[in-house]
């Protein structure tokens, strides 16, 4: 084999290395992006049993502990049972939950399996001691902005073919849209940027009002920068102003999630 021949030889196989831990890393990182949509997934949805070993949900009044990983407003879950989301309905306002250890009773009832009613909260203080923070005023109720999953298949995908095509949203009354929300000077979100499949926006979705529910959702999709946006469908933007601005029409967005 002539020297020119070697050099070739050792050539290719540094590209052929170098292409094989390449393609290894990228494979490592879509592995990695797919797990953490399937923990959140998991964390979103409950199973009927979640949490800590050895806690297992039942009917009625239940007794849960743990690390306080996200909270707004009336909502919030604990770390230790991801598959749930809490409610303080009557709180008057937003706890001071977000990181704190906390003890809590919540009604669970088996048709809102996503849901637990907060009876009561305490409070870890940094003496150890733990203090009430609240206490339900009386039965267990369901907020009114709360989502139920199971509405998820009255909300289908709007096809938005043309912005000027208003049957891709008109009389539909629901739906949902991919894209990213877009917040106004008050750090509110104002409008949701529709997208293309190669990530391009395309349209626009004027937002009226937020539900706390779905403001809370965006909280829990901190890792994210796209999702789905779930949608009741209001005017339409005139027809005249909408190529200047992409702005198709008005809703409000009750929930937001990754499907």
């Amino acid at each position: 084999m002539t020297h020119k021949s070697r050099i070739i030889g050792i050539l290719s196989l540094s590209v052929l290395a170098f292409l094989l831990i390449m393609s290894g890393s990228i494979a490592c990182k879509k592995a990695e992006e797919k797990k953490t949509i399937r923990e959140w997934a998991a964390g979103s949805q409950s199973a009927g049993a979640a949490g800590q070993e050895g806690f297992t949900i039942k009917e009625g009044v239940n007794d849960l502990s743990g690390t306080v990983k996200s909270s707004l407003g009336k909502y919030f879950y604990i770390s230790q049972h991801p598959g749930f989301d809490i409610a303080a309905s009557g709180s008057g306002g937003p706890l001071p939950l977000k990181d704190k250890d906390v003890k809590v009773k919540a009604f669970f009832k088996h048709e809102i399996p996503s849901l637990l009613i907060a009876q009561s909260i305490e409070v870890k203080e940094e003496n150890g001691q733990y203090k009430k923070v609240f206490t339900a005023a009386g039965n267990a109720a369901i907020p009114e902005d709360f989502f139920d999953q199971k509405m998820r298949g009255d909300y289908q995908e709007l096809k938005i073919t043309n912005i000027l095509k208003s049957e891709d949203w008109e009389n539909k009354g629901k739906g949902k849209v991919y894209g990213k929300p877009l917040a106004g000077a008050d750090g509110k979100v104002n409008a949701v940027s529709i997208l293309d499949d190669k990530g391009k926006e395309f349209a626009k979705v004027i937002v009226d009002n937020m539900t706390e529910y779905a403001n809370y959702y965006i909280s829990k999709l901190r890792l994210f920068d796209t999702y789905w946006f779930y949608l009741n469908i209001k005017e339409s933007v005139d027809k005249k102003l909408r190529p200047k601005n992409k702005e198709l029409f008005h809703a409000d967005i009750v929930f937001c999630g990754l499907y």
